[in-house]
C-alpha cells in the first residue's frame, strides 16, 4: 500500500458521503500525554509492562487516560517499537450516558477477557480514523490505506457518544493486518472512515466469527474485503472484490464480467459455508481469577459464529501450561521450554533472534499478544515446526532481518499433517522492509498437509526504511508444497518473483489480495522467461485446485511502461477451477495484459478495469 494511491472512483465516496449527509472536515490529532504504567493485578500473570488488564471497578476517567494516552503515541508510529495489548476483564464499560470511546492506533491488541464477546462489554466505541498525511499542493490526503498492524476481538460493542459526524458510530477504517474477531456491534458501523477530508480510501480487511445487529455495515471505499463466519444486518457498496463465506444476511452472489464498473453488478462473491475452520486461540480469565488460553474446535461447512449457539465449542488450557516469553528471553530458552512440553506466549516488543523458535510437539500453541515482531539476526528463520499436526500459531508479526533468510517461517518438513486436527496459522504477517532494512528469498512456506492459513499478509514493503528493488529483495511470499491446504483471506503484496506458489494437492483460496511489485526498473529485470514478461501473483502448478475472489492490481511507478503477462497461471485440468477473478491497473505505466493464462482483458492506463473472470476454464 502507498500513501498516493488513487484508489477508488471519487463517485463512489461522493455519492456515499452525500446519501448520508456527511460533512468531512479535517481530523485533530490527539494530544500526547504521558503512558500511565501498567500494574499487575493479584493473580494476573506476569504479562509485561506493556500488557494492560482493565477490571470493570476501575475508575473509568483512569481506563480512559491510559487508552487514550496509548492511542495517542500509537496512532502515528507506522513503524516504531513499541507494542501494547489492552486486555477487559468479564463486565461492562461506559454507560451510555457516559460512553468508553478510544482509538486503536499501530500494534495495539483490543481485546475481551471472557469466555465470549458477550462477557465484555462497552458502552461507547473502539475506532480506527484516517490519517491525514500532509501535501506539497494544498490539497487534502486523508485515507486509511496505511493502517495496518492493530486488532479488535472477543467483547461486545454498543455503540453509544460522539459528535457531529461521529455520532454513534463505530469506525474500524483499516486495510491490511487488523483483523476483527469476535466482535458483536449493537448499532452503526463504518468501514470507511467518511468524517474527515478526502480521499478516504481504505484497503482492506478481514472479519471473522463476529455479528454486526441493527444496521447494515457500511462498507464505503474498501477495495477488498472478507467477511467469515458473521452476522450481518446488510452490507452496503463493494469496489473491486469483496467476498463473504459462511455469513448469514450478506448480499447474495453476483460477481459478473461487469462487477466494478460504472452500472456494472456489486462484485460481491459469497459462499454459503466454510469448508472448514477453527477460531484463534484466545486468553480469558474467569471469575475466581483463572487464567487460560481457549482453543476453539475444528468446524466444518460452517456458517454463522461458533459462538452463536451460546458458546463456543473447545477446549480451555491452564496458564500454567504456558512458557511466558519477553524479548530478553534468549531464543534457545523459549525452544527448551517447548520442548520440555510448554505451550507459548510471546508478550509484546521485538525479538530479535539468533536462531529460529522451533515447535516440535503436536498441538502446541503459540500465541502472540500486542504484536510481537520476530526478526531473525543471522540468515535463520524466524519459527520453524516439525512435522507435527494441530500446531496453532496466531497474533506474529515476522519481519526479515539484516542477512537474507530462506524463509521466514516454515510450517512442516514433510507431507504429513491430520485433517481432523489441522495446524492453524491465523493472523501472522510477514515484512520484507518497511520497519527495518532486511531480504528473505520467501515469506512463509508451508511443507505440512492439513493446515489452515487465516489471515496472512506477506509484504513486501512499498515505503518505510530499506525500501528499494536491490535493497528488500524478496522472491515470494507463500510456497504451499502440502497437500490439502485452505486459505481464507491471503494478501501477499511486491514480491518480486511469483509471489505465490501452489504446488500441493486440493488447495483452496477463499479471497485474495495481491498487488504487483511498484518498482521494477525496467521490463528486462522483470522477466519470468525469454519472453515472458513479469510473473504471475499465483502459480499454481497442481492439477486440483479451487479458488473464490481472487484480485490482483498493478501500479508500476517507476516511470517505464512495466507489463506483467498475466496475473494468475494455472493448469487447465477437470481438477482446478478459479471463480470471481480480476485485475485492475491503479495508476502509473504499463499493465497487466491477461487475468488467468491468456484469458482476460488487458488493463492499462486506457482501461483501467476491473477486468473480471466469473469462471475459468
Amino acid at each position: 500500500m502507498k500513501l498516493t494511491h488513487t484508489r477508488i472512483s471519487m463517485l463512489v465516496v461522493a455519492t456515499l458521503v452525500g446519501a448520508l449527509g456527511i460533512t468531512a472536515t479535517a481530523s485533530a490529532a490527539p494530544t500526547p500525554a504521558a503512558i500511565p504504567p501498567a500494574t499487575q493485578q493479584a493473580g494476573q500473570p506476569a504479562l509485561g509492562g506493556n500488557v494492560y488488564v482493565f477490571t470493570p471497578d476501575m475508575p473509568q476517567d483512569q481506563i480512559q487516560a491510559t487508552v487514550d494516552a496509548i492511542a495517542a503515541q500509537q496512532v502515528p508510529n507506522q513503524f516504531g517499537t513499541q507494542r501494547y495489548a489492552l486486555l477487559f476483564e468479564p463486565g461492562t464499560y461506559g454507560t451510555a450516558a457516559d460512553p468508553l470511546r478510544f482509538q486503536v492506533g499501530y500494534y495495539t491488541e483490543v481485546a475481551g477477557l471472557g469466555a465470549g464477546p458477550g462477557d465484555v462489554t462497552v458502552n461507547g466505541s473502539i475506532d480506527v480514523y484516517n490519517q491525514c498525511f500532509p501535501t506539497t499542493d494544498g490539497s487534502t490526503n486523508c485515507i486509511a490505506l496505511d493502517n495496518f498492524w492493530r486488532s479488535l476481538s472477543n467483547l461486545t460493542i454498543n455503540v453509544a457518544g460522539g459528535t457531529g459526524c461521529q455520532t454513534a458510530t463505530e469506525f474500524w477504517a483499516v486495510s491490511q493486518a487488523a483483523p476483527m474477531r469476535r466482535v458483536v456491534v449493537n448499532g452503526l458501523t463504518s468501514l470507511m472512515d467518511y468524517c474527515t477530508a478526502g480521499p478516504q480510501f481504505a484497503s482492506g480487511g478481514f472479519i471473522a466469527d463476529s455479528a454486526f445487529n441493527g444496521s447494515t455495515v457500511i462498507n464505503g471505499s474498501q477495495q477488498q474485503f472478507l467477511v467469515r463466519n458473521t452476522n450481518l444486518d446488510g452490507w452496503t457498496n463493494g469496489v473491486w472484490n469483496q467476498v463473504f463465506a459462511g455469513s448469514p444476511g450478506a448480499p447474495p452472489q453476483s460477481f459478473s464480467e461487469t462487477s466494478g464498473l460504472a452500472g456494472g453488478t456489486p462484485p460481491y462473491t459469497t459462499l454459503d459455508a466454510t469448508p472448514q475452520s477453527r477460531e484463534e486461540p484466545f486468553l480469558t480469565t474467569d471469575a475466581s481469577g483463572n487464567w487460560s488460553v481457549f482453543v476453539p474446535s475444528l468446524r466444518q461447512n460452517s456458517s454463522g459464529p461458533s459462538w452463536s449457539g451460546g458458546s463456543t465449542a473447545g477446549a480451555s488450557v491452564p496458564i500454567s501450561k504456558f512458557f511466558i516469553a519477553s524479548p530478553s528471553t534468549p531464543v534457545l530458552v523459549i525452544d527448551a521450554a517447548l520442548l520440555l512440553g510448554k505451550n507459548l506466549i510471546l508478550t509484546p516488543g521485538v525479538y530479535d533472534l539468533d536462531a529460529p523458535i522451533l515447535v516440535t510437539r503436536p498441538d502446541t500453541i503459540v500465541l502472540g499478544l500486542g504484536f510481537p515482531t520476530l526478526v531473525p539476526q543471522h540468515g535463520n528463520a524466524a519459527l520453524r515446526t516439525l512435522n507435527v499436526p494441530g500446531i496453532k500459531v496466531s497474533g506474529l508479526i515476522v519481519d526479515a532481518g539484516p542477512q537474507n533468510s530462506p524463509v521466514l517461517v516454515q510450517v512442516g518438513n514433510g507431507l504429513g499433517g491430520n485433517a481432523s486436527d489441522p495446524t492453524l496459522v491465523q493472523d501472522v504477517f510477514f515484512r520484507i522492509g518497511g520497519a527495518t532494512a532486511g531480504s528473505a528469498t520467501t515469506a512463509l512456506v508451508v511443507n505440512s498437509s492439513n493446515v489452515i492459513l487465516d489471515d496472512i499478509w506477506a509484504w513486501r514493503a512499498d515505503h518505510g526504511n530499506g525500501v528499494g528493488w536491490t535493497a528488500n529483495t524478496a522472491d515470494s511470499g507463500l510456497v504451499v508444497n502440502g497437500n490439502n491446504v485452505l486459505a481464507t483471506g491471503l494478501f501477499v503484496e511486491h514480491f518480486q518473483k511469483n509471489e505465490v506458489i501452489w504446488n500441493g494437492k486440493n488447495g483452496e483460496v477463499i479471497f485474495f489480495q495481491n498487488e504487483m511489485p511498484y518498482d521494477p526498473p525496467s521490463q528486462s529485470a522483470w522477466m519470468s522467461g525469454p519472453t515472458t514478461n513479469g510473473y504471475p501473483a499465483i502459480l499454481v502448478n497442481s492439477h486440483t485446485f479451487s479458488g473464490y475472489g481472487l484480485a490482483s492490481y498493478c501500479f508500476f511507478n517507476q516511470g517505464v511502461p512495466i507489463e506483467s503477462a498475466t496475473a494468475f497461471r494455472v493448469p487447465v485440468a477437470p481438477g482446478v477451477q478459479l471463480n470471481d477473478v480480476l485485475t485492475r491497473f491503479l495508476n502509473a505505466s504499463g499493465g497487466i495484459d491477461h487475468v488467468v493464462n491468456s484469458t482476460g482483458a488487458a488493463v492499462t492506463a486506457d482501461f483501467p478495469g476491473p477486468s473480471d473472470i466469473v469462471t475459468f476454464p
